[in-house]
């Protein structure tokens, strides 16, 4: 048997482009620059590329800031849970102490909210940045379209 070869390749080395610009070339059409096509298209897929990179970088944001709410919360809602106890056990709650818990969780409620807020202003940008950078390629596809027509 004979020995295979793999040569190893790099992420740079990847062009899938390379043969589509090989197969265009068998089919000459007069008028059509099929390098131009095919660097056009390489701008498509570079442009849904920037995008989808802009949203997965969101995502990881989002998530990590998500993962740090919650254990504020959590933190938050055992130093409560103790302080309530601890009422207890010196002969019972307080009216001092209850509207001091009851106070604790309102600004509890305030701070999911604007935790909530902040992350919903976090999904709007990573959305406007991830759609301007596709509009941008749109607009960039339709001045070439516009090249392509020959008005008489």
């Amino acid at each position: 048997m004979a020995a295979e070869t793999k040569k190893e390749s790099s992420a740079s080395d990847f062009n899938p482009f390379r043969d589509l610009t090989k197969t265009f070339e068998q089919f000459k059409m007069p008028g059509v620059d099929m390098n131009s096509f095919v660097d056009a298209r390489r701008k498509d897929v570079e442009a849904l590329v920037a995008a989808n990179k802009i949203t997965y970088e969101a995502l990881q944001a989002l998530a990590h800031t998500q993962a740090d709410m919650l254990t504020q919360a959590m933190q938050g809602m055992q130093e409560s849970a103790k302080g309530m106890l601890a009422s207890g056990e010196t002969g019972g709650a307080k009216a001092a102490d209850m509207a001091k818990h009851t106070e604790s969780a309102q600004k509890a409620w305030q701070k999911m909210l604007a935790d909530m807020q902040a992350l919903a202003e976090m999904v709007q940008k990573a959305q406007k940045d991830a759609m301007a950078g596709l509009t941008a390629r749109a607009t960039e596809n339709m001045g070439a379209m516009k090249g392509l027509t020959h008005t008489k």
